[in-house]
């Protein structure tokens, strides 16, 4: 095994999964029930990833006039749900945790459905020669969603039930932890793949940082526009711009059988972790907001 794939298939995901243990013991139950009973954050941040960034993707690739396999590598990236690194962005950023996971959760979800139909047509619309039939594992696309995630949380939020007074005091030093882990996660990818990140960013640097301030744009626009509380404006602007790349990087080279077309999602991934770090950087050292 190489170190990259030592890093993509190890050390990312179990590092995650430890941040998503975090991010459980500082929640409860009620912080998903709220949610339900207010679904219009979810219905606004489901709205931006799923129809806004596939429209935002396709008009650059015709407005950059980009070739048919990196227009094909842009929309894969702007097909794909947003990653459990979103939620620990949202975390640091005292966004609303509960809003991240559920959106990533759904949107995760749904996409098995809608990544094969926006992929289907934009092969034919690029490339007209093309035979390529798009299907996802699906059980194996639910088996990391579960397990980078909704498992992690679920144990820490049990943590947080039944031990609250260390689950309280472990907040702090989670939330430090999960930030240095985010600064090595970020150098670790960038040693590994650092020939793949000097081709996307001379093939797809402009492109793909003018999606990533778009869609981040995009979300909190949206979410000012619908009068979210500053919470929830956070998660939603977060969950707008920050993308799984590994699902990406997976339908373009295990899927498609293409390395080139994930090109735009390893440009993507250096613009995502600078964006989100300078987010982290300014809102996480802002005092906890309230939900009002």
């Amino acid at each position: 095994m190489s170190l990259a794939e030592l890093i993509s298939k190890v050390f990312l995901p179990l590092s995650l999964a430890i941040i998503m243990l975090g991010m459980g013991m500082t929640l409860i139950p009620a912080d998903f029930t709220r949610i339900i009973k207010q679904p219009k954050a979810i219905l606004i941040g489901f709205t931006n990833q799923l129809v806004f960034l596939p429209l935002i993707g396709f008009s650059l690739a015709i407005v950059f006039n980009l070739n048919p396999t990196i227009a094909i590598g842009l929309m894969i990236l702007a097909s794909c749900p947003g990653g459990p690194t979103s939620n620990l962005i949202t975390q640091v950023c005292k966004g609303n945790i509960a809003l991240s996971v559920t959106l990533t959760a759904i949107a995760s979800l749904t996409t098995i459905l809608t990544i094969p139909f926006i992929l289907s047509y934009t092969l034919e619309y690029f490339s007209s020669n093309t035979d390529v039939t798009i299907k996802l594992p699906i059980l194996d696309t639910i088996i990391q969603i579960m397990g980078i995630t909704v498992i992690p949380i679920s144990i820490g939020m049990f943590v947080r039930k039944h031990k609250t007074n260390f689950a309280k005091r472990m907040e702090k030093p989670m939330r430090n932890a999960s930030t240095v882990i985010f600064i090595l996660v970020f150098i670790a990818v960038l040693a590994a793949n650092i020939d793949k990140l000097v081709d996307g960013m001379k093939a797809a640097g402009l492109v793909t940082l003018i999606l990533n301030i778009v869609t981040m744009g995009l979300g909190y626009l949206t979410a000012k526009l619908f009068r979210l509380n500053a919470k929830n404006t956070i998660s939603i602007t977060i969950e707008s711009g920050i993308q799984n790349g590994t699902l990406a990087f997976v339908i373009a080279t295990s899927i498609l059988n293409n390395v080139e077309m994930g090109i735009p999602t390893a440009a993507y991934s250096i613009w995502m972790f600078l964006t989100g770090g300078i987010l982290m950087w300014i809102l996480g050292k802002r005092p906890r907001v309230d939900f009002k």
